[in-house]
């Protein structure tokens, strides 16, 4: 049984897809203000080496030292950064507090090779990583997040935060957390034994209105309204297990650094130190679970029946892939938890007053345009701003069936290379 879609995320599709002409891509290694090392490729065209203006394009996990979106601006003459964070390709104890570090390394690095302005390019989970990041750039020090939501030191305050000077929506999403708040399975009766299921609360229960896949549903008003409240109680109740672990540590921690620790017997002390040094992980069952993988009608859009990594979420929502499944109680707190996190489009949106454009990819399978895309536009305070839906577009521009190689991904760059070019000109 084949469950999991061509199209999701396995890397293939954050890549040049077009031919890449006269052009220089060089690796770049540097540190991050608290010593983590990050890696990059900077890219030039041979006919502009050293350009006053660049894009800059990260992921909170992702691989985007290739992307799509470069070929087009490296032809027109601009510098391309893909910025890897520390979290490439696992982002299991992701701390989007400490991806703002890592991005504020590369926009040194940016300054300090020649670059006057910077666009940052949100791509999917992108978006609200970057708004995040121009958020505390645009902070008074003093006024930055002090600690994470799990309680760790973030040292914002301490640090050189360069504001970007422009931010790309680019099929972008409102937050990861916000995200897990929309597909987290609400019917999951105990987190240790994700096979029990509260048919109440379960979208995949026919006696619920679901038909089998890809029929469309229509969810009735009363179903919905307690669906998605049965979904925050879930990220509530992993919130509260995520502190527990964290306070079990933190306990143990204030009892090892208390005066007469080294008068308790040597088998206590041994326990103590266990506890303060052990690193749990909580593995989040089944979250594929989103209303609008099978009703259209929730947010309506070209998009075929499903999830970006399933045509059959109802059984995709039973394996070993998908969104959160492994995280530290730090990680799920700070990027995952759509209560906790600090990533989200509706908290650090408002700061954005820079010129910004939001491009809604209409058969995008979870980033929908009322949820998301329209929710980014109005909470944004940009003066100069663009709201661009490109029907035909799926969530990472590449091909659909019948398309003609890259059109579709060719003709938003052209758009979108003129609109960079309005605003800051090589």
């Amino acid at each position: 049984m084949r469950l999991l879609s061509k199209t999701y995320w396995h890397g293939t599709q954050i890549r040049f897809r077009d031919p890449v002409e006269d052009v220089t891509g060089i690796s770049v290694a540097l540190d991050a203000a608290d010593g983590t090392r990050l890696r990059g490729v900077y890219w030039t065209s041979d006919n502009n080496p050293r350009p006053k203006v660049a894009v800059i394009a990260a992921h909170p996990r992702g691989d985007f030292s290739e992307h799509h979106a470069f070929p087009a601006f490296l032809k027109a003459g601009y510098a391309c950064m893909g910025a890897n964070m520390r979290n490439v390709n696992n982002d299991s104890d992701c701390q989007h507090e400490k991806l703002v570090v890592d991005i504020a390394a590369y926009m040194q690095w940016l300054k300090e090779n020649g670059v006057e302005k910077i666009i940052l390019l949100g791509n999917s989970g992108g978006g609200s990583l970057f708004s995040f990041y121009q958020s505390q750039a645009k902070a008074a020090p003093d006024d930055r997040i002090k600690f994470t939501p799990g309680g760790r030191p973030t040292g914002l305050n301490k640090m050189a935060l360069i504001p970007g000077d422009a931010i790309i929506y680019m099929a972008a999403h409102t937050g990861q957390g916000l995200i897990i708040n929309e597909v987290i399975d609400p019917s999951v009766v105990d987190e240790h034994d994700p096979l029990k299921t509260n048919p109440e609360f379960d979208m995949y229960d026919p006696e619920n209105g679901f038909k089998p896949a890809p029929e469309w549903v229509k969810y009735s008003p009363e179903f919905i309204e307690k669906f998605r409240k049965a979904q925050l109680a879930r990220v509530q109740r992993l919130d509260a297990v995520a502190h527990d672990w964290i306070n079990l540590s933190k306990d143990a921690a204030k009892i090892h650094g208390s005066e007469g620790f080294e008068d308790l017997p040597a088998e206590i002390q041994r326990r103590v130190m266990e506890r303060e040094a052990f690193e749990p992980v909580m593995v989040i069952y089944r979250t594929m679970a989103n209303l609008h993988y099978a009703d259209n009608t929730l947010d309506p859009s070209p998009r075929p029946y499903g999830s970006l990594i399933s045509p059959r979420p109802d059984l995709m929502n039973f394996q070993r892939f998908g969104f959160a499944r492994v995280m530290t109680p730090h990680g799920w707190l700070s990027t995952w938890s759509g209560l906790s996190s600090n990533a989200s489009i509706p908290k650090t949106g408002p700061s954005i007053t820079e010129p910004a454009v939001v491009i809604q990819a209409g058969k995008d399978l979870d980033v929908f345009p009322e949820t998301h895309s329209k929710l980014t536009f109005n909470t944004i305070q940009s003066a100069d701003k663009e709201y661009w839906d490109i029907p035909e577009a799926l969530h990472y521009f590449e091909p659909d069936e019948g398309d003609n190689g890259n059109e579709t991904l060719n003709r938003v760059m052209e758009r979108l290379v003129a609109w960079v070019r309005e605003r800051f000109p090589i």
